[in-house]
């Protein structure tokens, strides 16, 4: 593999070290050449890191276009990958005449670059933003920043993700920590808590919020010291800003820092301020020194640090929360000690040096692989269904078909249609149109290989008689335009009219290939309607197969809820339906006497959070227990993994019955829809009950069952076995719908 480098060769700080470090390793994989628009420090820093270095300097672009296109053409390069404006316009002239991809690495916010620089923005600017539109494939160097292209109407299946990666190989200081304090001029002993920050003292840092979060810590814990590694326009600014505020005698500036493992050693704290970032490398520097870091919620830093687990964010500029999370920390040497170990862990798993060059490989394989596809008259997914609406269950479907389709086929295009396109590009990366946007849909269609009508209960008229004729029309519409045509671990029904179930069936017997179902009451509704034509397969909700998120992460999701990660539990997950309300007492009734007999205090998880938490208060009004109401429950990892720490879970919403089967939780079902009880008998559970005949003795016998099988594995984990074995059809299926058509 050949891969020439484009950049101007003027680069400093983050891209610069990027730069350097992933072409001075890669070259001892593949054949790279570095070719940059100037001489300069960076080209010969270059050279002198063994990196094969071009420089073709001038200000005739023509001349200089001609002359990458040879040496291009001459080299027999595979990929051309550019770095900044001149890169990425040079990329954008060379990708017709020389047939080859084209990437670009997107270091930082392309339309910040040029700030206090009208003239630079309105030209150079206004050529880079129209290059990189040109491009092939770009690369964030950083989810956020990837996430900021994807809301820019970027395509999300041509984008990529690379972290600034750094060798975490164990490193030996040249100075003890107290050698350090004393060359620098800092006055601290072995009581000391020393605060530290690595940053340009220039007024996107934010120094002065430190300084001020940290007087304010300091006035409660006076063993802190706060020591500044750096040099900036603001230097006498901040020098002046600590002695307003008393703490001069405790903060000391060092000034432009060299040895930096040695400054992070001496450091207990680490911390980063800044009001905008991509992904810096003083938090990996920090997470190599094994320290917790409190940083701003910006930029690429919340996909490091997470919240009471490894660190601590704060919004930009608050340096009242800033100086709570220092006290926090001040006062804890093991909680220092637990959250650096993790953060070193974490850094050294996804952010470390070998990491980054394996996702930057990656990378140049996948676009070497998907050079073979632009000669397909269509090709991709469509996946449709009730997503985008901020329902937690609905949400793990989609994100359960996307993650199954791109393990059948990594390269393959997925459009979604959403309610909220623009949080579905974000979430899943990928494509998205509006549901209702009729014209761009069918469109689409007579470009994919495959429809997916996309689990949950799409094919029922309880809710709405509307939403089926839509979905219908949708499977017709595919059809006709060529697409195989799947429903996905779906049920089937209600379907309560007599003119739905035959419209129904006849668009079901006609349009549909394959229907991958998730419960046996479903498979018995097709044959009542009459469906034998497609094919048929008893299968499982595509959600069984999530992840919970790891331990850690979820001990802070309940630590920042108040919760004791080591406490013991009973979930509760209910939602408005007709005579709910008069039922609602009979659940707080039950939470207080779980409560008061086996100890477990109730926690109401919400999946669909509009609807599900003023269900859960109108329960709470009639209890006496200690409860908790959680307000959303984030990712469907993090669902996931909080109803796993449950040691019970009550629940009228299906997906929380499937999110705490998958985990081994024991289950009630409070039966409003024949899904319900469908689902659990086919897991084998036998804990449920109608909604209608919900009776607070009946409740009470059934918790009193469920914890007497806490800790059952022999009973709990067989069905979960079952479903996760039979899900795998769903899969199976769709690859055979889709290898069906590639052969076509």
């Amino acid at each position: 593999m050949k891969v020439i480098h484009l950049i101007s060769g003027g680069d400093t700080g983050g891209a610069k070290t990027h730069v350097h470090m992933l072409l001075q390793n890669l070259s001892r994989t593949i054949d790279v050449t570095m070719v940059c628009f100037m001489e300069g420090p960076f080209a010969q820093e270059a050279r002198e890191l063994g990196i094969p270095t071009v420089v073709l300097p001038g200000r005739n672009i023509i001349k200089v276009y001609c002359q990458l296109r040879d040496l291009i053409r001459e080299g027999r390069y595979d990929i051309i990958h550019c770095h900044g404006a001149r890169g990425n316009l040079m990329g954008a002239l060379l990708r017709r005449a020389t047939g080859l991809p084209v990437v670009s690495t997107v270091h930082s916010d392309y339309r910040l670059d040029y700030l206090g620089r009208p003239l630079s923005r309105l030209t150079y600017g206004t050529i880079n933003t129209l290059a990189l539109r040109l491009l092939d494939y770009r690369i964030g160097v950083s989810d956020a920043m990837t996430d900021l292209l994807i809301s820019r109407g970027f395509d999300p299946d041509r984008l990529f993700t690379i972290y600034n990666g750094l060798d975490f190989t164990p490193r030996r200081p040249a100075l003890s920590r107290e050698e350090y304090w004393s060359s620098v001029g800092l006055q601290a002993d072995e009581t000391s808590v020393v605060v530290g920050i690595a940053a340009r003292l220039n007024p996107v840092k934010d120094i002065a919020t430190l300084i001020r979060g940290f007087a304010i810590a300091h006035k409660t814990c006076p063993c802190l010291r706060l020591l500044i590694a750096g040099d900036g326009e603001q230097m006498d600014l901040l020098k002046k800003l600590s002695a307003d505020l008393g703490v001069s005698d405790v903060v000391c500036f060092a000034g432009w820092v060299t040895d930096t493992d040695s400054f992070y050693n001496a450091l207990d704290i680490n911390t980063l301020t800044s009001l905008s970032e991509t992904f810096p490398y003083s938090l990996t520097e920090g997470a190599r020194a094994g320290l917790p870091t409190v940083a701003s919620r910006v930029g690429g830093i919340p996909y490091l640090i997470d919240p009471g687990v490894n660190g601590f964010l704060f919004d930009p500029g608050d340096a009242q929360a800033l100086a709570r999370h220092l006290v926090t920390l001040a006062q804890d040497g093991s909680l220092r000690k637990h959250m650096g170990r993790r953060l070193y862990e974490k850094g050294k798993a996804q952010f470390s040096l070998e990491s980054t060059l394996e996702r930057q490989l990656e990378i140049y394989r996948v676009i070497l692989r998907r050079q073979g596809r632009r000669s397909r008259s269509r090709d991709g997914a469509l996946v449709c269904g009730a997503y985008g609406r901020g329902n937690a269950g609905d949400d793990a479907i989609l994100e359960a078909i996307v993650r199954e389709l791109r393990q059948i086929d990594p390269d393959l295009p997925v459009w979604v249609l959403s309610r909220n396109p623009d949080s579905t590009r974000l979430n899943y990366r990928v494509n998205s149109i509006y549901t209702f946007n009729i014209p761009r849909f069918l469109l689409r269609m007579a470009r994919t290989r495959l429809y997916i009508n996309g689990g949950g209960s799409l094919m029922q008229d309880a809710t709405s008689r509307r939403s089926l004729w839509f979905y219908l029309f949708t499977i017709s519409a595919a059809k006709i335009l060529g697409n195989r045509v799947m429903m996905y671990g779906c049920g089937i029904g209600p379907i309560q009219y007599p003119s739905n179930r035959r419209l129904a069936s006849r668009v079901l017997q006609k349009r549909v290939d394959a229907i991958t179902l998730r419960d046996t009451h479903s498979k018995t509704e097709l044959e009542q309607m009459g469906v034998t034509a497609p094919r048929i397969v008893l299968s499982a909700d595509p959600t069984v197969t999530l992840p919970a998120a790891e331990s850690a992460v979820v001990d802070g999701i309940l630590e920042s809820a108040g919760l004791d990660p080591a406490g013991r539990y009973i979930g509760f997950s209910l939602r408005p339906w007709p005579s709910f309300e008069e039922k609602a007492e009979l659940f707080g009734q039950a939470a207080d006497y779980v409560y008061e007999k086996y100890g477990l205090t109730p926690v109401f998880l919400p999946i669909e959070r509009r609807l599900d938490v003023a269900a859960a208060q109108l329960a709470c009004r009639h209890m006496k227990a200690p409860h908790y109401i959680l307000e959303e429950t984030g990712a469907s990892s993090h669902t996931i993994g909080l109803f796993a720490r449950m040691q019970v879970v009550v629940s009228m919403r299906l997906h929380a019955l499937v999110f705490a089967a998958g985990q081994g939780v024991p289950l009630i079902g409070v039966v409003y829809d024949p899904k319900i009880s469908s689902f659990l008998s086919y897991i084998g559970q036998d804990l449920y009950t109608d909604l209608n005949q919900l009776t607070l003795e009946g409740l009470k016998a059934h918790l009193d069952a469920a914890v007497a099988r806490i800790g059952d594995e022999a009973f709990l984990s067989g069905g979960v076995q079952r479903l996760r074995e039979v899900e795998r059809l769903n899969q199976d299926t769709a690859r055979t719908l889709l290898e069906l058509e590639e052969g076509l």
